[in-house]
């Protein structure tokens, strides 16, 4: 019997520690999961279609021109699309900056930043900004380049879904590396 109760009370002694110990630790929700998302990179394509502007765009992208080279290069499995806008330059271009940059500007409510860089090619002639927005903006990323005297081209990133950075930050991050290599790559035409 007393083999018994030796064993009993080994038995309720790991019992309750198991039970006081199994509960400890962090008991606060977890957050909802995320999909990871890679993407292939594509080869890289030359855009030179009777606009006065050429550049290079990813294979996995479509080009469709609404008129006027305002172009919009589509990623399809993504769901997003780069708007670009040219126009030509006529004396304006201190208001067709300005018009680029309260577009970005429009965005800071919704973003937790937006970072802007210069780009400079002095050989091409193609000077502009590049603007990354962190964040829920509807926009990740925007540019605008010109040669200063012709040509005049912005360019926007958007989804086709209501902005949350966390579950687009790779395709966005996919999108605006093609977006820099569009504008390292963009030429005037003569």
């Amino acid at each position: 019997m007393k083999r018994i109760h030796k064993f009993l009370a080994f038995f309720i002694l790991a019992a309750a520690s198991t039970f006081f110990t199994a509960c400890g630790g962090d008991t606060s929700p977890k957050p909802d999961g995320f999909l990871r998302l890679d993407y292939e990179l594509g080869n890289n394509m030359h855009f030179n279609q009777g606009c006065p502007f050429t550049f290079d765009y990813n294979s996995f992208a479509r080009i469709k021109d609404k008129g006027n080279c305002n172009l919009l290069i589509e990623y399809p499995k993504m769901k997003a699309t780069i708007y670009l806008t040219y126009k030509p330059v006529n004396n304006n271009l201190d208001l067709l900056i300005k018009d680029a940059e309260k577009l970005t500007y429009e965005h800071v409510i919704k973003a937790d930043n937006i970072n802007t860089l210069p780009y400079m090619n002095k050989d091409s002639k193609v000077y502009g900004m590049f603007s990354s927005v962190g964040g829920n903006a509807a926009t990740n990323a925007q540019f605008y380049v010109t040669d200063s005297v012709h040509h005049f081209v912005t360019g926007s990133m958007y989804f086709y879904a209501r902005p949350n950075f966390d579950s687009i930050m790779p395709a966005a991050a996919y999108i605006k590396n093609d977006m820099q290599n569009l504008v390292e790559s963009i030429r005037w035409k003569k």
